[in-house]
């Protein structure tokens, strides 16, 4: 990717990265990341994991492979022909039963209505705890997502190197400041109710001008279900104002903003199927 040029000058502070993996297990692939895709396959191969699909995103493609003997899946992110990043998630990522499902009939996820129904009142399920659904400001919350994977936005390197001083008609050895993009993996939280809902933004996802939010959370506008997907905004800044796309079918996310911000990861359903 291209680097501007910018002079050095007194930054304001970037926050910091925040890397939250899907599972504590070992992949047994940690060391890959770095690897040129082509060759390190047969790696992959060699350490027992076969590979189930692909997929391809704007700027990068992900691969899923699965270790029977491990019963561990692998999402591998692939970035200018080198692996980018390896994250463990679920089993039925890669088409498999999760290991308490085994001996379980394998169904299908039945047909869905156009907005995310709403958990049973069996019972009153108003305050915090496993498997109830939260009432956010008196909204009952009907669809609750936590999302894992890569992120992206404006960054700052500087460094030395000769530079051609036109003033005094000679190369000098300076330091430079140049903007490029940044990668990192991340997590983020989204509520969803009837008519609106809000996201919860890791550090590294908000910058050091920002609309402050509510204790991390920020409000969502325009939201827009259907069957297939949800749309939405939130404003981060005056600027910037990206949209989430939420693929249904594939339970995958996509944040889209100004410039280089933006997010893509697959999302977990609260007390349901990674499809929803």
């Amino acid at each position: 990717m291209r680097a501007t040029r910018i002079p050095l000058i007194a930054l304001a502070t970037l926050g910091g990265l925040l890397a939250v993996p899907v599972s504590a297990q070992s992949t047994g692939l940690e060391d890959m990341v770095g690897a040129r895709a082509g060759q390190a396959e047969n790696g992959v191969r060699a350490r027992g994991y076969e590979l189930i699909r692909a997929d391809r995103g704007d700027d990068r493609s992900y691969t899923y492979w699965w270790s029977a003997s491990r019963r561990q899946c692998v999402t591998i992110a692939t970035m200018d022909g080198r692996y980018a990043s390896v994250t463990p998630t679920l089993p039925p990522d890669c088409g498999k039963i999760a290991s308490s499902d085994r001996g379980r009939p394998d169904t299908a996820y039945p047909s869905r209505p156009a907005y995310p129904p709403p958990y049973r009142p069996s019972d009153d399920r108003r305050g915090d705890g496993y498997g109830r659904a939260p009432s956010i400001a008196g909204r009952q919350v009907t669809l609750g997502l936590v999302c894992f994977g890569d992120g992206s936005r404006d960054g700052l390197a500087t460094g030395t190197q000769w530079q051609w001083n036109s003033q005094r008609d000679r190369y000098e050895y300076g330091s430079y400041t140049e903007s490029r993009r940044e990668m990192f993996d991340a997590s983020l939280m989204l509520q969803l109710w009837d008519g609106g809902g809000r996201i919860r933004l890791p550090k590294s996802l908000i910058p050091p001008i920002n609309s402050r939010g509510d204790n991390g959370w920020w409000d969502l506008y325009d939201v827009q279900p259907d069957r297939d997907t949800i749309t939405a905004t939130y404003r981060l800044n005056g600027f910037n104002k990206p949209r989430i796309t939420i693929d249904r079918r594939a339970g995958r996310i996509t944040v889209q903003g100004l410039s280089s911000y933006g997010f893509r990861g697959r999302c977990d359903q609260l007390g349901g199927p990674n499809r929803f």
